[in-house]
């Protein structure tokens, strides 16, 4: 076949030549496709979404809100000072040797509980042991010196009588005596510093309580000029806690503390969620810190555990009183806004028929978790703790079923058959056998598959 003949054939039609040529109307076609399945499936979950209940829990705009609540209740609220504190001893001493020797024994181990008295340490005693022993020895001399003076004071007296001696003779006598008396009683001292010297050998501890790491070496020559001594003893049972609180609180703290009345003080950790222990008020300061408008006060702790550490930061509640048959609810249900145009402090009270209305509240004593009502509320509203923040003035809402199945008082609801309880069960039996109880038909229309 020529030339001529190639070229007259027709072109080819394969699969590329016809996308090539449509490609336009096959995008176009996808675009309807996807659009269709679309449609599709948004028809498809309409009724599911319909068959949920109007705005139930999380439902439609303008369905029931879920929500927490309480009931406002009477009794008892402390009023307390909040305050920081730091743990201090009642006694922190710096043990320190009071002769020098060598440090022959350490007779504790770091971080032992030592009672006052304990022997500690111990300085090699043969020096002093040495020195007490002279100084005996010259007190025996002595007091044998000073009986031959009071004899011869005597046989002198004798012959003077007789005027067979000078008057001065006697008189120079009774000088040596009370020479050798005065020796004496200075021998009988020094014994004494020897017999303190021996004793300061053995190194005790001045109180009860915790040794620390220690600062110097069995085997060291130790002085009393040493700057860290031996070892530092802290007593820890009781402690105390120096803290501070405004001066505001003065007057009436100082008003329970002339009636002599203890007050409870309770520390609490550093994240003031744990409670480490209970004390006892010890005494308040004599004048306010002018810088700070502050006032010192001490609180002892018994700390049989040893949950408190000296130089520790704590939290400290300082029972100042207690209010008897107060009104009392969680302080979460507090709110605070302009809901009627007006600023104030308010909650969202559950009326009958599980709706909700802004109450305007005065507030008292606050005690952590709980504070009390003033004014506004009465024992056994029921108030919305959760969930306000999606409330409004008259709005539904959906008790938890602890709650719904009790509505509050007034409720229309209130004198209904709770499900479960005979006067449910003599209605459900009232009906025709096989009759489907009220609503069946909506729910089952309602779940049916589209």
């Amino acid at each position: 076949m020529n030339e001529s003949e190639n070229s007259a054939l027709p072109p080819a039609r394969g699969p590329r030549a016809f996308i090539k040529r449509h490609r336009v109307a096959l995008i176009v076609l996808a675009v309807a496709v996807v659009l269709l399945v679309i449609i599709v499936r948004i028809v498809q979950h309409r009724p599911k979404a319909a068959a949920a209940g109007p705005g139930l829990g999380r439902g439609g705009q303008n369905g029931p809100v879920a929500v927490s609540v309480a009931t406002v209740t009477r009794g008892d609220i402390q009023v307390r000072i909040p305050a920081l504190g730091t743990v201090t001893t009642l006694a922190n001493v710096t043990v320190r040797t009071q002769i020098s020797g060598t440090l022959q024994k350490i007779l504790y181990t770091e971080g032992q509980l030592v009672r006052e008295g304990e022997v500690i340490a111990q300085i090699d005693p043969r020096p002093y042991e040495a020195a007490l022993q002279t100084m005996q020895g010259n007190l025996r001399r002595d007091h044998a010196l000073l009986a031959d003076a009071r004899l011869d004071l005597k046989r002198y007296e004798g012959l003077v009588k007789e005027d067979s001696i000078a008057a001065q003779t006697l008189d120079t006598q009774r000088a040596l005596v009370d020479q050798y008396a005065g020796t004496i009683q200075s021998d009988e001292g020094q014994v004494k510093t020897a017999q303190v010297n021996l004793l300061y050998t053995r190194i005790v501890s001045p109180v009860t309580g915790r040794v620390g790491i220690r600062q110097v070496d069995q085997g060291n020559y130790v002085t009393p000029g040493d700057t860290n001594g031996i070892v530092v003893v802290n007593q820890l049972q009781p402690i105390s806690v120096l803290f501070f609180i405004p001066e505001d609180h003065v007057l009436s703290l100082m008003k329970k503390v002339r009636q002599g009345a203890p007050m409870q003080v309770e520390a609490y950790d550093r994240a003031n969620a744990v409670k480490l222990a209970d004390g006892k008020l010890s005494t308040v300061d004599n004048e306010i810190d002018a810088t700070t408008g502050t006032v010192k006060l001490r609180a002892l702790f018994d700390n049989v555990d040893g949950s408190l550490f000296p130089n520790q930061f704590v939290n400290i509640s300082l029972l100042q009183d207690l209010l008897q048959n107060q009104l009392i609810m969680p302080n979460s249900a507090v709110r605070r806004g302009a809901p009627n145009g007006v600023v104030s402090t308010f909650v969202y009270l559950v009326n009958g028929g599980h709706t909700v209305s802004v109450r305007p509240v005065t507030l008292g004593v606050i005690d952590g978790e709980r504070v009390a009502v003033a004014s506004g509320l009465a024992a056994g509203d029921v108030v919305v703790t959760e969930g306000g923040d999606r409330l409004r003035d008259g709005a539904p809402v959906q008790l938890p079923a602890a709650t719904a199945g009790a509505p509050a008082a007034g409720s229309p609801a209130a004198g209904s058959p709770a499900a479960g309880s005979p006067a449910a069960a003599s209605s459900d039996d009232a009906r025709p056998k096989g009759a489907r109880p009220p609503g069946a038909h909506r729910r089952a229309r309602a779940n049916s598959p589209q």
